[in-house]
């Protein structure tokens, strides 16, 4: 199949556009693609949709409060995420946070997350390795500090390690 609007390379790539409910297929090479790309982005993009949320819900008490509310890490104001409608860094989540939250309950319809989640790796048991001069040098102090019960369950452990090594 050749792309629809060069009608030279063949179609990589299919888009499927719904406007004013009627939909149209278009089959295009990559490099009309990103052509088509370049246009939809300046028509439409993400950021715009982001930031024309931002605007349309925000109250105008909150406004000169949230446009002076910067990131601590990246400094990004407030202000600035309006205009591009992305976040400079994580940190951005937590200094927008009173902002955000009802932003994303707009776009996701919730404010939690209620989708899949990592699957929890069970917990590593990890031995630490006995050392057996370790265990007389403090049997010796705990015998020397009349620590007799001490002294006692190291010397338990002492036998134990011996008996398991074939001593």
């Amino acid at each position: 199949m050749l792309c629809d609007i060069c009608n030279k390379n063949p179609a990589t790539v299919h888009l499927t556009e719904i406007i004013d409910e009627q939909m149209n297929e278009l089959h295009l090479c990559e490099e009309c693609a990103h052509q088509k790309s370049a246009q939809m982005e300046q028509q439409f993009g993400l950021s715009d949709l982001l930031a024309g949320l931002v605007d349309f819900e925000k109250p105008a008490k909150d406004t000169a409060e949230a446009v002076a509310v910067k990131c601590a890490n990246c400094g990004l104001t407030y202000a600035d995420f309006k205009k591009i409608g992305r976040l400079g860094c994580g940190e951005c989540y937590s200094s927008f946070r009173k902002y955000l939250g009802v932003l994303l309950k707009k776009i996701h319809g919730s404010n939690q997350h209620i989708g899949k989640s990592p699957i929890k790796e069970p917990v590593k048991v990890v031995r630490k390795k006995v050392d057996p001069q370790e265990l007389r040098r403090r049997l010796q102090e705990a015998i020397e500090a009349e620590a007799f019960e001490e002294a006692a369950k190291l010397r338990d452990q002492i036998r134990e390690l011996e008996r398991k090594q074939g001593m």
